[in-house]
């Protein structure tokens, strides 16, 4: 037995309709050929599938399990044909965001409510770009755009420019080099260097200041959280280096101090990396215009 799903919506526009002039009119085709096929559906099956000479028509026992069949498998037929065109006209889609940054949560999360707002139907999910290759896993599809700030030319990945930051010194008020107005390498050799648990080749005040003038800080501690990395420089229990965005209510915080790097200011950049064929898409072109403004406000906030 052969059963389209043509056939099913004609049991369920039937037992809807109560009748095949109805039904014929649902389904937008003639009472004659709508017989046709219920009486080509019912030879294949070698049974009725409706108590004939009934009113309204009724469906037999064989038409319900049939009927119950259709009702199983037409709602999500139905959805899937919602979601393509979904996909085909640009509402809906698949956006599962790698970050290679700790602090990138800081700016992200505005910018992601922002988004679901005019993006409703776009699956929107997040990975830590830490434990895995984020860049490989955007060329084998399993992540859909990737935070960074380190491009690489690779096959069919661009690196959408986002926004500038500078990496801020960040210590306790009572820590002595609360004193300078610039914060230079040699600065740090005394200091405890918090960052996030991430390698140098990661961080910005290795590969920027430390690493080229080959100064080593007196000791490191890796932490997790932002959080947890200010409420250790508050108590002075060592310094860090974060992104100017992440401590944007800290100038007026009498319990810290944020000072810039030196003697050159440094000036970093961060991507967006998507597939080529993907950074037109409209939600995707929406988030990365959310991503290139809402973050530059969060810097505005600290100056």
């Amino acid at each position: 037995m052969h059963i389209e799903f043509r056939h099913l919506r004609t049991i369920r526009a039937i037992h809807q309709a109560g009748g095949l002039a109805r039904a014929a009119d649902m389904l937008n085709m003639t009472q004659s050929a709508l017989s046709h096929q219920v009486k080509g559906l019912e030879d294949q099956a070698g049974v009725e599938l409706f108590v004939r000479r009934s009113k309204p028509l009724k469906l037999s026992a064989a038409g319900i399990r049939m009927l119950r069949l259709a009702e199983r498998i037409l709602p999500e037929l139905d959805a899937l044909e919602e979601e393509f065109r979904g996909l085909r006209s640009g509402k809906s889609g698949r956006l599962h965001i790698a970050i290679e940054c700790h602090a990138c949560f800081e700016w992200l999360f505005p910018v992601l409510e922002l988004f679901r707002r005019a993006w409703p139907e776009v699956d929107v999910d997040i990975r830590a770009g830490l434990a895995f290759e984020a860049l490989p896993a955007l060329q084998r599809e399993e992540v859909d755009l990737v935070i960074s700030s380190d491009p690489a030319p690779l096959a069919n990945v661009v690196f959408n420019p986002l926004f500038d930051y500078h990496p801020m010194f960040v210590a306790s008020s009572q820590n002595p080099l609360a004193e300078k107005m610039m914060i230079e390498a040699e600065d740090f050799r005394d200091q405890l260097l918090i960052t996030y648990p991430v390698t140098r080749d990661k961080l910005d005040v290795f590969t920027e200041l430390l690493t080229p003038a080959k100064v080593e800080p007196r000791g490191t501690r890796a932490v997790e959280l932002t959080a947890v990395i200010l409420m250790l420089v508050g108590s002075n229990r060592g310094v860090s280096v974060l992104p100017d965005w992440v401590l944007r209510d800290l100038r007026s915080h009498s319990d810290y101090v944020t000072r810039p790097l030196g003697p050159k200011t440094i000036t970093k950049r961060l991507y967006a990396a998507t597939r080529e064929e993907d950074a037109t898409k409209p939600f995707m072109a929406h988030f990365l215009k959310l991503g290139r403004s809402e973050p530059v406000k969060l810097q505005r906030a600290q100056g």
